[in-house]
């Protein structure tokens, strides 16, 4: 049954809030049997058009261009902000993580502008993504047959197709590995080709920036703008199956479904507290080491970090408080293990439960800009 939802706008740690038009986004909530996780269903955040959508031979409908009766003619999927480029910035100038965050990335002034090529839809779904903790997500589309995983932008700005990974590499290929494996229609040895691509010498998988580039797209801002981890999953050549083509895709993909919600347990969880009051910390920082791309607890202190199978040394720190580090191990099976800390009060110049304001990336990056552009003006 789907329910129209209302987002309400909840304040995040962004230093430039985006505007939302409230709108009802259909959410559904199934009971599906993968232990102790809120399963959330948005059906389709594109309004329901009147506009006819023409049937394909099986081949499907090519492209990735806006579907028909999308507002103003907007790719909602590719229409969320692009943080790539200030992330990448950042790092060429060495300024991640210490002056530039490597995950919470903020949105840019400009996307806030009210002329900004952003559809209410897309306003809508970044204020349900700031709303709730999400930690893995599925992009479900047609016209293809493959799991593409982030990044989806190109780091080389005019290279089409260029393999741009994540930190988390190994994570992203294992979750699209896990859904390509156990969805009969990409796995059989005797499926052809939907277009012109072959994925089947991949595995069924592939980096989105590897198969051809696009800016803004959702994958890439769940992981930089929130604790998110998503990929997308092509289900079918056709792009508009008949309604009777249906159960038959349910079947090919029910299974993919479920073990990919169930990889929600793969990695570390805990609660980072407050040593003296076993308070939850919110917005404390869990970093991993070797990998540049941290997560931060939710309003009561919890955190999810997704990690394969290994042992790690994670640190937590907050404003405030003290860095504590310990090692965890992550198992084979689908248990996440428990990764708690108890930080002391900070002992010094800052006084308790107080933060000192840092400086502000996005102007530091402004005025990292300005200045290559004066030194260049000089050398010529």
């Amino acid at each position: 049954m789907s329910i129209p939802v209302p987002i309400p706008v909840i304040p995040v740690p962004i230093p430039v809030p985006i505007p939302v038009i409230p709108m009802p986004i259909p959410v559904i909530l199934v009971p599906i049997p993968v232990p102790a996780v809120p399963i959330t269903l948005i059906p389709v955040p594109i309004p329901v058009t009147t506009v006819p959508v023409p049937r394909f031979p099986a081949a499907g409908w090519m492209g990735h261009g806006p579907m028909p009766g999308s507002p103003r003619g907007i790719d909602l999927n590719h229409n969320f902000a692009d943080l790539n480029t200030a992330l990448w910035d950042a790092e060429d100038n060495d300024l991640v993580p210490h002056e530039f965050p490597n995950h919470y990335i903020p949105i840019p002034e400009y996307y806030t502008f009210a002329n900004a090529t952003v559809a209410p839809e897309t306003r809508a779904v970044i204020a349900w993504m700031q709303c709730y903790p999400f930690v893995l997500s599925a992009n479900l589309h047609g016209g293809e047959l493959v799991v593409t995983y982030p990044f989806d932008m190109s780091r080389t700005y005019w290279k089409a197709q260029e393999l741009t990974p994540t930190p988390d590499d190994g994570v992203f290929r294992w979750l699209a590995t896990v859904y390509a494996t156990a969805n009969p229609a990409m796995a059989s040895a005797e499926r052809r080709r939907c277009h012109y691509d072959d994925f089947t010498r991949y595995g069924n998988i592939i980096n989105g920036a590897n198969w051809h580039t696009v800016a803004g797209s959702m994958n890439d801002f769940s992981y930089l703008h929130t604790n998110c981890f998503e990929i997308t999953v092509e289900l079918s050549c056709d792009k508009f199956p008949h309604a009777s083509e249906l159960p038959a895709e349910w079947e090919n993909n029910r299974e993919s479904l479920l073990l990919f919600m169930e990889q929600v347990h793969r990695g570390i969880k805990g609660v980072v507290r407050d040593s003296d009051t076993e308070l939850g910390i919110p917005n404390a920082i869990i970093s991993v080491d070797g990998i540049n791309h941290d997560v931060r607890t939710a309003s009561d202190g919890d955190y999810w970090r997704l990690l394969n199978p290994g042992e790690y040394e994670v640190t937590a720190r907050a404003e405030g408080y003290e860095a504590a580090t310990q090692p965890c191990r992550v198992y084979f099976e689908n248990v996440p293990t428990p990764c708690s800390f108890r930080l002391e009060r900070a002992r010094g110049r800052h006084r308790p439960g107080r933060t000192r304001p840092g400086p502000d990336p996005a102007l530091r990056l402004q005025r990292l800009r300005l200045r290559r552009l004066r030194a260049h003006g000089r050398g010529q």
